[in-house]
């Protein structure tokens, strides 16, 4: 059984808007002579990580790319590359209809020709034979809203395309949906869970329970775990809890920061690094002004067909990036950060806009098309896990 857990975080004032596996030290270089005592520096290093856990300080949640070479996947621009997609919407047919952009009449395909380039290296391209062969008989899971959705659909399309041939089920049953590679013995999961901690009836209505989470036996067992929250902080919610205390209308940053320390004490008290790794997905962009594209007059992001040039956003950054990552540095159990803010802050143009299914009254400036956007977030995890 998982720890309870009970959030010590205490009220603060909020200095942004409501709307929006170590520190690693740079060193230089020295030439070993001995390659077994580099062996021996390794082992012994990996035995402290594993004995007295992770810092997560703002180097250490980078990848191990930029640990090895000092690249940084996450920093960089988006190329035009006439070898992409990765896959065909056709060939996909699990791809729910509001992520099926040219299904919903999308005209443009530009979008659907954009790879993500870091500065100062190339990610490895996606092998998705080999990740099922190093996935065999495990059991992946996304833990999240629709956004997590988004990037469960896009994996399984993308080992889906890696061996058409090989039988797969998908059963889904509440709030689970799971997606079986019968050859290899693999299951990727969905667990639908918005907000992570608890969501809890009271005598004036459903509230927020930020300290508290009771459902994380369903992430035990679990070989990698992908968790995300951000998205439905956004929406309105009147009441929260916390030590038992019912707060009306409080700010939902400040309530998400509660939230995520929640999450991560949660983390520290009941994973095995040894056992599970832990990913979590970062916060995706919305596209809802212009001005943060330096387009004042842009409306949503209806009729955006290529993404922003360069690798700098007028927008600045994410207030949920920052609290994630104020979280993320805190916690003792190592933690893999996808940090999509700045990649998917530049794709104005990858969302569904008015191409979601439901008409042109229907616009979607927070969600990805299918092929698109999320398929790097997959290979990213690809990069992080293959590296």
């Amino acid at each position: 059984m998982p720890h309870p857990i009970k959030s010590n975080s205490l009220p603060f004032s909020l200095y942004i808007s409501l709307f929006f596996p170590l520190y690693l030290k740079k060193m230089k270089s020295k030439l070993i002579s001995s390659s077994s005592l580099l062996i021996v520096v390794i082992v012994v290093a990996n035995l402290v990580l594993i004995t007295h856990g992770f810092n997560n300080s703002e180097e250490g949640l980078l990848s191990a790319k930029r640990r090895r070479n000092g690249c940084n996947i996450f920093r960089g621009s988006w190329v035009y590359d006439q070898s992409y997609p990765l896959y065909d919407s056709k060939s996909c047919p699990f791809i729910g209809d509001g992520f099926n952009c040219q299904k919903n009449g999308r005209p443009d395909k530009d979008y659907l020709k954009y790879r993500w380039q870091p500065h100062g290296c190339h990610l490895r391209r996606f092998d998705g034979r080999a990740l099922l062969e190093s996935w065999r008989g495990k059991k992946i899971m996304f833990v999240g809203e629709s956004l997590s959705f988004n990037q469960w659909e896009s994996l399984t399309c993308m080992l889906h395309t890696a061996v058409p041939q090989s039988k797969y089920t998908v059963v889904t049953r509440g709030a689970l949906s799971v997606f079986s590679f019968l050859e290899y013995g693999t299951s990727v999961m969905m667990l639908k869970n918005g907000f992570l901690v608890d969501v809890v009836s009271t005598k004036v209505g459903r509230a927020l329970k930020l300290d508290s989470i009771s459902t994380g036996s369903n992430w035990l067992g679990i070989d990698v775990l992908i968790f995300n929250s951000f998205h439905w902080w956004t929406h309105r919610w009147e009441y929260f809890m916390v030590g038992g205390k019912i707060i009306k209308n409080m700010d939902h940053m400040k309530a998400y920061r509660i939230a995520m320390r929640t999450w991560a004490n949660w983390v520290d008290a009941n994973i095995d690094p040894r056992k599970t790794q832990v990913f979590f997905q970062g916060v995706s962009a919305a596209h809802m002004n212009g001005s943060e594209w330096n387009d004042p007059k842009a409306k949503f992001c209806r009729k955006e067909t290529e993404p922003v040039k360069g690798s700098l956003y007028a927008g600045g950054r994410h207030p949920g990036e920052v609290i994630v990552k104020s979280i993320l540095r805190t916690m003792k159990k190592r933690v893999h950060l996808l940090d999509i803010t700045l990649l998917t802050q530049l794709r104005k143009d990858g969302h569904p806009s008015i191409y979601a299914g439901g008409g042109p009254k229907l616009l979607d400036c927070s969600h990805w098309c299918l092929p698109g956007v999320p398929d790097t977030w997959n290979q990213l995890l690809f990069s992080i896990l293959f590296h």
